[in-house]
Order: structure tokens, then C-alpha cells, then sequence
């Protein structure tokens, strides 16, 4: 079970999309301006009406590759950039209009698991399965900024406040660390049992940091100390599906939504001028990406992405632009379009 990580857009307030999923995985070569084709599956109606999978063939760019290998992790720095990692452990910088990349960071001694970036800032973080995480600035010293060193296996969690004054960092080892960014320095330090970190989320505009766990508990700490507020009740099996709750008082579960097959690893809000209703976003260890409708929990498109592995990561990289991750084939950018109906498709990978 894992939370997927949300994108730097805020969603409704007090809202947070948890995930229950088959894996207990803390997530999980092309050359350029050549053209290629994209495939979907065959499409399969649901009662309400709605269509789920299209036949359909359109054409991607393939830009100049940011990874040799494995992509983890993928994070909008700002409009035009994102930050990224994997598994042949750097760390880029990477401008997903032009397909070019703008930077490269090493520093790192293993797979890099997550990556953080600082709002409306060139600083982000990236931790990795060295047991380290490093600061790095787009334009500084080739150098880490900072060095977090204090857990003993490795870096499943990474959430920066909404202040950007603190970072929450978990892992393996069942603890969680808080930090000052400006130090360095931990400030506190909490762990429990078996408490596996599989992915950490700072509540937005709140002291909060959401975290799951290979348990299957989702647990809402309070910064402010570094305690537990409150723990969400365990489903008893393997679920595949997203879920979304309510942090506000009541702290219930508002929506399902069913359709993957394997792991749900990563969600996100989609910008609210993309339909006439609030939409989320899925991508799954089944090589499928998926829209939903926020509030009903009915899936509005899936986009399958064959050949690519599970996907690992997505991230918002404008209003109609998705970036997603993947084991075999890199980065994909994926747009969306509400015209006649909201659809997705691939038209870069890099």
C-alpha cells in the first residue's frame, strides 16, 4: 500500500488520495526527434455508458533520453522543467517542451527512490537507496546543497512542508526524521514497529504529513512533535485501488476507485479548467494510466501504455500535460484533451 505523490497543485482542501495496492514496492532507450507509433488496447464499455480503453493510433516524438535505465521517480520543478531519477542513480534536470536536458546531478551511490522539489524554487531534493538524501540547487554547485544522513536502510518517504522550512524523510528502517532545511540538522525523530514507510505527503497548508506503510496503515503525523494524530483503519486484504478521504473532522473515506490490476502507484489532481467535473489521475504497475472522475469514482479514460513496464511516477507538468515514469521506456508526456470527451494521449518520450 503506498500514497501516490500529489502534485505541487493543491487539491480541494482537507482532501488527500491514499492508495491500497498489490506491491509492497516503495515505488517502482530511445534517441532523438524520431517518430513512432502508439497503440491502445481494445476498448471495452462500462454499463454507465462510459468507455474505458480506445483503439487508436497517433503518432510521439522520441527526445534525447534523461535515463540509461529504470525511472522511479518524476517531479514538475516549473512549467517547463522536471526533475527525475532512477535507477542508474542521477539525478536530472530536464525540459520536457524542448526535450532537452538541462542538467545532470551525481552524487548519489545507488538507485535514487524519490525526489522533492521546493515550491517556486530551483532547489529540490532526491533520496535514494544509499540511506542518504541530497539537496541540490538547478543553477548552484554541481555539489550537493545539503546532506540528510541519519537513516540506516533505505529512503522510502520525502515531504517538504508548505513553508519549505522542513523536510520529512522516511524509510525501511520504521522511522521517520524531521529536518531544518536551512541547518540540516534532525529535529525530530519517531519510530514504530514494523512500520515499513512506503511514501510520505505533507498536508498542504497544514502541519501535517500523511504516510503509508507496508502494514497496510496509513498513519497522519503531526509535525509539530512528530506524533501520530491519527491512524486510518487497515483493510484486512490486497487492494489494487486508489482511495480518496476526507483529512477534515470527520476523517472518512469519501471515494473508491476501482479499475487497476496491479499496483496503484502514483495519483495526482488534474487542473480543474480540464473538465466540467473534478478529475484525478492514476498510473499502475499494469501499464496503464486511468481518469476518474473525483467524485463519483467512475473511470473516464484509460490510456495503456504497452512495452513500458510498470509506471512509477506521475507528476503535473501543465495544465493539460502529464509526465509519467516507467521501468522500460523512459519518460512519457502525455496530454490531455476535453474536446468532444476528455481523452489522453502520448506524444513525447524521453
Amino acid at each position: 500500500m503506498s500514497v501516490g505523490p500529489l502534485s505541487h497543485l493543491s487539491p480541494p482542501s482537507g482532501l488527500n488520495c491514499c492508495f491500497h495496492s498489490h506491491s509492497s514496492s516503495p515505488c517502482s532507450t530511445v534517441r532523438s526527434h524520431t517518430i513512432g507509433p502508439l497503440i491502445l488496447h481494445p476498448l471495452f464499455s462500462r454499463p454507465d455508458a462510459i468507455i474505458e480503453e480506445r483503439i487508436q493510433t497517433t503518432a510521439f516524438h522520441e527526445y534525447s533520453p534523461a535515463h540509461v535505465d529504470t525511472v522511479s521517480v518524476v517531479a514538475a520543478l516549473n512549467s517547463d522543467l522536471c526533475v527525475s531519477g532512477g535507477k542508474d542513480k542521477t539525478v536530472v534536470a530536464y525540459n520536457w517542451k524542448t526535450g532537452n536536458v538541462v542538467r545532470r546531478f551525481r552524487g548519489h551511490e545507488h538507485d535514487i527512490t524519490k525526489i522533492a522539489c521546493l515550491h517556486k524554487s530551483n532547489q529540490f531534493f532526491s533520496a535514494s537507496r544509499d540511506r542518504m538524501v541530497m539537496m541540490w540547487d538547478l543553477h548552484g554547485s554541481s555539489q550537493p546543497r545539503q546532506q540528510f544522513s541519519g537513516h540506516a536502510m533505505v529512503v522510502t518517504g520525502l515531504a517538504v512542508s508548505p513553508d519549505s522550512s522542513q523536510l520529512c524523510t522516511g524509510s525501511r528502517d520504521n522511522t521517520l526524521l524531521l529536518w531544518d532545511v536551512g541547518t540540516g540538522q534532525c529535529v525530530e525523530r519517531a519510530s514504530v514497529s514494523r512500520n515499513l514507510v512506503t511514501h510520505l505527503c505533507w498536508v498542504p497548508r497544514e502541519p501535517y504529513v500523511l504516510q503509508t506503510s507496508e502494514d497496510k496503515t496509513i498513519r497522519l503525523w503531526d509535525s509539530r512533535g512528530l506524533q501520530v494524530a491519527h491512524i486510518f483503519p487497515a483493510k484486512q486484504h490486497i487492494q489494487t485501488y486508489c482511495e480518496l478521504w476526507d483529512l477534515r473532522q470527520t476523517r472518512n473515506r469519501i471515494c473508491e476507485y476501482k479499475g487497476h490490476f496491479q499496483t496503484v502507484a502514483s495519483c495526482v489532481f488534474l487542473p480543474r479548467a480540464l473538465a466540467l467535473m473534478p478529475v484525478i489521475a492514476t498510473s499502475s504497475h499494469d501499464c496503464k494510466v486511468k481518469i476518474w472522475n473525483q467524485d463519483t469514482g467512475a473511470c473516464l479514460f484509460t490510456l495503456s501504455l504497452d512495452g513500458s513496464g510498470p509506471l512509477t511516477s506521475l507528476a503535473i507538468g501543465d495544465t493539460i500535460s502529464l509526465l509519467c515514469a516507467s521501468f522500460h521506456r523512459g519518460i512519457h508526456l502525455l496530454r490531455m484533451d476535453h474536446s468532444p470527451g476528455l481523452e489522453l494521449r502520448e506524444v513525447a518520450v524521453f
